[in-house]
């Protein structure tokens, strides 16, 4: 069933989406003139290869035909005839591999038990070992400085599930991980109570655009943004002067509180996954 939406239905929820993403992006953008870098901001705009002006578009998702959508013309993953755009079934059908491995990971995540008990030990194995100078943000100070880092990281079982923040360990912290995974197994190891698993929900969601709904887009965005920031108050790093308070994880009360927000955190990515395979499975063929 297609939905057609005139102009003066879709261009006011276009407008909108393009203002709260202003609003999401205005510091990003205002310190990138700047040319002053954010360790934990400027991740979600440097790690994940989206731009603002790409995150700014609207786009309605399956089943929707835009009457007047000329803006569209000749935007990829469009078709734009008889003054009217949808999406391309074309470009659909030409990248059905990447939506059904993507839809692999997703499900594959949903059905497995989510893990609480990581405490955010990737960023601190990151660091691991390294010498002055090595260090990722340089410029701000490890909270416990170079020997307690090491310290924590030694004391600690790791078991990072998440292959794109293992990649990352420095060299002497990959044997320490009780995992070692790797791009073939990541629909084998990802887990739901993941930090990174759950950040990545914006990656995917991008990697279906423009088939994604914009309204499903920003939420993962939203989510991975306030994930970012738990991510690195739970760092090595001591961002305070930044406003962000430290969460102790080398102590019972940082551990409590890291694990108490990874789970309000997976409790709202699952609707989010949900979402994400529910659109998979509408784009591809039954």
């Amino acid at each position: 069933m297609t939905v057609l939406l005139s102009p003066t239905e879709w261009e006011p929820l276009a407008a909108a989406h393009a203002e709260r993403v202003d609003q999401l992006v205005a510091g990003h953008l205002a310190r990138r003139q700047r040319r002053e870098a954010h360790p934990v901001e400027d991740f979600l705009f440097t790690y994940y290869p989206t731009r603002p002006n790409q995150l700014r578009v609207w786009h309605p998702g399956p089943g929707v035909t835009l009457l007047g959508g000329s803006a569209y013309e000749g935007r990829k993953g469009y078709l734009y005839a008889d003054g009217a755009a949808r999406l391309d079934p074309a470009e659909i059908e030409r990248r059905a591999d990447s939506i059904t491995w993507i839809r692999r990971l997703l499900a594959a995540t949903l059905d497995r038990q989510p893990q609480f008990g990581c405490f955010g030990l990737h960023e601190w194995a990151m660091v691991y070992r390294l010498q002055p100078g090595e260090v990722r943000h340089e410029k701000w100070p490890l909270r416990l400085g170079a020997e307690g880092t090491d310290q924590v990281v030694e004391s600690h079982k790791i078991g990072c599930s998440h292959f794109d923040a293992f990649r990352f360990f420095t060299e002497p912290a990959r044997p320490l991980n009780a995992l070692q995974p790797t791009r073939e197994l990541q629909p084998a190891l990802e887990q739901g109570g993941c930090l990174h698993a759950n950040m990545d929900l914006y990656k995917w969601a991008t990697k279906l655009a423009p088939f994604t709904p914009s309204t499903l887009l920003l939420s993962c965005f939203e989510l991975a943004k306030d994930i970012r920031t738990l991510d690195m108050r739970a760092s090595p790093y001591d961002l305070a002067p930044l406003g962000y308070t430290p969460v102790p994880i080398e102590t019972p009360a940082g551990k409590a509180e890291y694990a108490a927000a990874q789970r309000a955190f997976a409790t709202r990515a699952r609707p989010l996954r949900e979402q994400l395979v529910a659109l998979c499975d509408e784009l591809l063929p039954t």
